[in-house]
């Protein structure tokens, strides 16, 4: 019994998963200019009671969310309890056919058909677990039994799971993209053709306002497509053919070796014949640096002087900005770790070709004593790139004279006292 018990609460768990519901905020014109703010809520489970009841909102915004691809809910059950609410916008959408020339096959008619009348609602959320986007359809009336609530069904959705990638300069970046189709009622009559309808898959980057396409597709459509940029390709396609849906399809986006200068923001744009969803991710670029720090060792031979001046080197680091080097100083007297004394500068970037730079952190020492004789001077460099802990080099200061025999030393020894040995004996002969 008691096994069967852990059983059934393992099952629970993992149903229930996820948050019950999620609160959002229905933005819509004020006129003049302004936008208007209300509070909605989207219920995405519920326990054996129903719904609970919601008095604080309109029950207009209070929606029951019936995911038939189930694509949604699937993201919001793998969400940790410990993280932090998503942000949740809710708009109305109007359908319309695509503007872009390479997706006007998608809808040969201009005019929306009669089926996709009525109020449509597009849920935009995002965290940084995932981004999606999704087209609501509501019914027009809210329920009464056994609480006032609205039924909304989900027709389209586009999710993404990393919404902000980050490569490694020069490494191919992959972005992350599915989505689910589910026809509702009426477009599911049987005027319409069998099995997964076209769609048209757009990645744009967006640089200084301006969106930049990299790469369109329409797959099993014929007609002419802007040739891709940069060498990207995507899987476009559905993952099934089954005959009235709902449907999954991939959208993944391939960008190979990838420079500083393709950074940014990308929209990805699911066109369904009147339909669009759409979803952004922020790409960013990194490259840690390689950290050296010369002379090595430090020799100090004249009393009073200050040893030569370090350079630390961070070679081949991306993004240019944020370089931070920090000196220290260990063993010696008290043999603890400590600040170094001494100026510090950084000196001017370097470019490189493959777009990683370089930048070197300069200390010039004080004089220093015998008494400091074996201390090591550490360099640790930080950057973005970098974990916390940052990275270091360092190197020794030795005072001439004070260093103890070495092989080398013991070597030179013998072969002197040998030489000088068979002198002798020559000498003796002679």
């Amino acid at each position: 019994l008691v096994a069967v018990a852990l059983g059934l609460a393992t099952v629970v768990s993992v149903v229930s998963a996820g948050p019950e519901a999620i609160e959002c905020w229905f933005v819509e014109d004020a006129g003049g200019g302004g936008l208007s703010k209300k509070p909605a809520t989207l219920l995405l489970r519920h326990g054996p009671r129903g719904p609970p009841p919601r008095p604080d909102l309109d029950p207009k915004l209070y929606f029951k969310v019936d995911d038939p691809a189930g694509m949604l809910l699937a993201a919001f059950r793998r969400y940790p309890a410990g993280a932090s609410a998503p942000h949740c916008e809710m708009s109305r959408f109007i359908p319309f056919p695509a503007s872009a020339k390479w997706a006007r096959s998608l809808s040969p008619e201009q005019n929306c058909p009669r089926a996709l009348d009525g109020d449509w609602l597009l849920v935009s959320v995002s965290s940084t677990l995932f981004s999606l986007s999704s087209l609501l359809r509501p019914q027009p009336e809210p329920l009464r039994e056994p609480v006032v609530i609205t039924m909304a069904t989900v027709v389209l959705t586009v999710l993404t799971h990393n919404p902000a990638p980050r490569v490694q300069l020069g490494k191919d970046a992959v972005l992350d993209l599915r989505f689910a189709y589910a026809p509702s009622a009426l477009e599911g009559s049987p005027s319409l053709d069998v099995g997964p309808p076209p769609f048209g898959l757009e990645w744009r980057r967006q640089h200084r306002g301006k969106g930049h396409l990299l790469l369109a597709a329409t797959p099993g459509l014929a007609g002419r497509m802007p040739p891709a940029q940069e060498k990207a390709t995507a899987f476009a396609a559905w993952d099934d053919d089954e005959p009235w849906g709902p449907w999954t399809g991939n959208g993944t986006f391939w960008l190979p070796a990838v420079k500083p200068s393709q950074e940014g923001v990308y929209l990805a744009t699911v066109h369904l014949p009147y339909l669009q969803g759409q979803v952004s991710l922020e790409l960013t670029v990194h490259k840690a640096p390689r950290v050296s720090l010369t002379p090595a060792p430090v020799v100090w031979a004249a009393p009073g002087e200050a040893p030569p001046e370090l350079l630390c080197l961070a070679s081949h680091f991306f993004p240019s900005e944020g370089l931070e080097v920090k000196w220290e100083l260990r063993g010696g007297p008290g043999g603890s770790s400590r600040k170094v004394e001494g100026k510090t500068w950084l000196s001017t970037i370097r470019h490189h070709s493959d777009g990683s730079v370089s930048q070197s952190g300069h200390l010039q020492l004080p004089p220093v004593t015998a008494k400091q004789h074996g201390v090591h001077y550490v360099c640790r460099v930080y950057h973005s790139s970098l974990p916390a802990s940052g990275r270091s080099a360092d190197v020794t200061l030795e005072v001439a004279g004070f260093s103890g025999p070495s092989i080398e030393d013991g070597i030179g020894l013998f072969l002197s006292a040998f030489l000088l040995l068979g002198l002798l004996k020559v000498l003796g002969w002679l």
